[in-house]
């Protein structure tokens, strides 16, 4: 069996990191102070990666990163991610926050009552809080009830999960905007 591989990559966040084998990406890693110190935090989930170019494949993900990161909507849905070794519930939870499309959150209690037990919640947020593929498998994209932010794992906490849900143009609360009340015909136009 061949070493991961790793690589760093520049996004409009900052610089990021991914690892990846022979059945898929393993870990991706949002940005630290710098990619040095990007790449050790990475590097110490994986070990023996050895960085390298990226494969085809993972050049594909990492463009679809940046191209996200800059405002534009990507479908990660068939991301080759390699989920062998997560518990059944992590592998879940990530199944379902894969379909939840750029500019749309869901919240912990929802995926819950998705896998048919809304006492899950905690366990969502817990699965969602070790993600080894944040971006791709979008746990920004997951909020606590009533549209609070919940926790976030990544170097800035929910600052950086605010920054990433704005870049995707998502509304982080059930509260309107400042047009939300008025009628259709009135509300501004966009050019």
């Amino acid at each position: 069996m061949e070493s991961p591989g790793l690589t760093t990559f520049e996004t409009a966040i900052g610089p990021c990191a991914i690892a990846w084998g022979e059945k898929g990406i393993v870990g991706v890693q949002l940005p630290e102070a710098n990619a040095a110190a990007t790449r050790a935090r990475l590097q110490k989930r994986f070990p023996l990666a050895k960085e390298g170019p990226a494969p085809a494949f993972v050049q594909d993900v990492i463009n679809d990163i940046v191209a996200l990161l800059e405002g534009r909507k990507v479908d990660f849905s068939g991301a080759p991610l390699d989920m062998e070794g997560l518990p059944a519930l992590h592998r879940q939870v990530y199944e379902i926050a894969l379909e939840i499309p750029p500019g749309e959150t869901m919240t912990y209690g929802m995926i819950a009552r998705r896998i048919g037990d809304v006492s899950l919640s905690q366990a969502v947020g817990q699965a969602l809080g070790k993600n080894p593929f944040p971006i791709i498998v979008p746990c920004h994209r997951v909020l606590g009830s009533g549209g609070k932010t919940g926790g976030f794992s990544a170097n800035g906490g929910a600052e950086t999960k605010l920054r990433m849900l704005t870049i995707e143009g998502a509304r982080t609360s059930g509260e309107p905007d400042l047009f939300g009340n008025l009628p259709l015909a009135m509300k501004p136009q966009r050019r």
